[in-house]
């Protein structure tokens, strides 16, 4: 029977009367009505309730709750204990969160920690005598035979003045520098000065910097005096960090510097007025402290890194682009050379060369440096003689290694070498071990014989080879520049990065000995 017929009849008889009041059958009826209809819903979410509890009660498994990260989900292992009402959610929710903030501030701190860690490099705050002394009596580093003064180089943190050019192009307004090699030890302290990872304690750095400018100090006193200035220097110098609570940690082997000149100008085997160079290297506690070196030799505590070149870019861009614009170069010469005879030096091979240039007609372009008005030292000039270039020719000069060399790679020229010693045993870090790769040996023996020709061994080199050598030269570019010191490249590692590199490692595998 249905419920609205059963009220029916229930609410169907004799009225009731009140004990209180007198009351009608009908609202009687009315009332009871509402109480059954209210009675019943009261039960039917009551048993609705008890048939969620229990089916909850039977439930356990995995749920997936989003963290704070939209794109990560955490998974909960709930059983019939764990979960009892929404707040066993909510609270699982700011567990998560909590858990991914703890996590994530701790992976930013471990970062943060880590970023410099066996990186961080102290500098020695040396006596103004050592560097800035040097530079502001440059007067004193110009020699007689110099066709301009020393201290114009010396503008722009050691890059030299901009080059201006009426026919130079963009590139060249604001990223080329009349660069002197021996500013080398300024340029890098300015770099040094602006290193991410410098520190103000000592005990936490991996490496300590000696800003002393031992080449251009050397410089003052290498013509016309006698030993004992020549050496001065280097001595209080080495007197003076060995006073210091840095230098007992290692006894100088955490210490390094940079010169602006070759090492053999450091290591002067006799007392003689008439030898070269100074002593400074042959110091014991010297000897503990690496040199960086625009040329080493056959000691272990030197390390070669490239000469400075006219190229400074300030940002990464700048070294694209110039990149691009040397592999689109228009190349008409086979091979250039610029330099001088020597014909004085002995073992020179420079006047054959010369001679194979002159006699090559259009294959070659000379730039006699030894003649009346030539400009060897016009930055332009000699870059694009490079530019006009496939392979440039790097003989030996005063020493086994040149500038010319980086000048020739930054030009995209693929350089060629007379002797292993000018490139192939020096830049370890800055140059790849395959030398093949990126360049050509002609043995210096087999041309003065007669033997082989510059000609015949350059034009030997199919088109693919050379093609394969000069993307790898144009992809050592930012390997053997140094940016400008006033900025600082993003994505690129240059000769600086590359050099620092180079002898933290160094130090650090002193380190590790010295513990074990």
């Amino acid at each position: 029977m249905k419920f609205h017929v059963l009220i029916r009849e229930f609410c169907v008889g004799k009225p009731i009367r009140s004990k209180w009041r007198n009351q009608s059958g009908r609202k009687y009826c009315t009332n009871q009505f509402w109480f059954v209809l209210l009675f019943s819903i009261v039960l039917f979410f009551l048993l609705l309730c008890l048939r969620h509890l229990f089916f909850i009660g039977r439930m356990e498994g995995f749920v997936y709750v989003s963290s704070s990260d939209s794109s990560k989900y955490q998974s909960i292992y709930f059983t019939r204990n764990s979960i009892d009402t929404k707040t066993s959610l909510d609270d699982s929710k700011k567990k998560i969160s909590s858990s991914d903030g703890h996590e994530n501030t701790s992976r930013k701190l471990e970062k943060n920690k880590d970023s410099c860690s066996g990186r961080y490099i102290y500098i020695h705050d040396l006596p103004k005598r050592f560097n800035e002394d040097v530079l502001k009596n440059c007067q004193l580093l110009t020699r007689a035979t110099d066709k301009s003064s020393m201290c114009t180089y010396i503008e722009n943190s050691g890059l030299g003045p901009q080059i201006e050019s009426s026919d130079a192009l963009d590139l060249w307004k604001n990223s080329w520098f009349s660069t002197n090699q021996f500013l080398l030890e300024v340029i890098f302290h300015n770099r040094m000065k602006t290193y991410k990872c410098l520190t103000n304690d000592s005990s936490i750095a991996s490496a300590i910097f000696v800003p002393y400018y031992a080449g251009l100090d050397l410089r003052r006193y290498l013509w016309g005096f006698n030993t004992s200035m020549r050496d001065s220097s280097g001595l209080d110098l080495v007197k003076w960090l060995a006073g210091k609570p840095e230098w007992k940690s290692m006894w100088g082997k955490d210490h390094f510097l940079i010169s602006g000149r070759i090492a053999r100008d450091f290591r002067r085997q006799s007392n003689r007025k008439s030898d070269w160079g100074s002593k400074f290297r042959f110091l014991p506690e010297s000897e503990n402290m690496s040199m960086l070196t625009i040329e080493s030799g056959s000691w272990k505590n030197d390390f070669a890194v490239p000469y400075p070149t006219y190229f400074h870019p300030s940002t990464d861009n700048e070294v694209f682009q110039w990149q691009e614009l040397m592999r689109r170069q228009n190349r008409p010469y086979l091979f250039s050379f610029a330099g001088a005879p020597r014909s004085r030096q002995k073992g020179s091979i420079r006047s054959e060369i010369i001679s194979q240039c002159q006699a090559s007609k259009k294959l070659c372009n000379l730039l006699d440096c030894d003649s009346v008005g030539h400009k060897c030292d016009d930055p332009v000039n000699l870059m694009k003689l490079f530019q006009s270039s496939i392979f440039c020719l790097q003989p030996s000069g005063d020493s086994l290694t040149r500038r010319s060399t980086f000048d020739s790679i930054l030009a995209g020229c693929i350089p060629v070498f007379f002797h292993p010693g000018s490139a192939y045993s020096q830049y370890v870090w800055h140059l790849p071990k395959n030398y093949a790769k990126y360049s050509v040996f002609i043995s210096p023996k087999n041309l003065r014989l007669g033997k082989v020709s510059i000609n015949q061994t350059l034009l030997g080199v199919s088109k693919d080879e050379e093609l394969a050598m000069r993307e790898e030269v144009i992809r050592l570019i930012p390997r053997i520049i140094y940016a400008n010191p006033r900025s600082r490249l993003e994505s690129i590692e240059d000769a600086f990065d590359l050099a620092i590199k180079g002898i933290l490692k160094r130090i650090e595998t002193f380190r590790k000995v010295i513990i074990s």
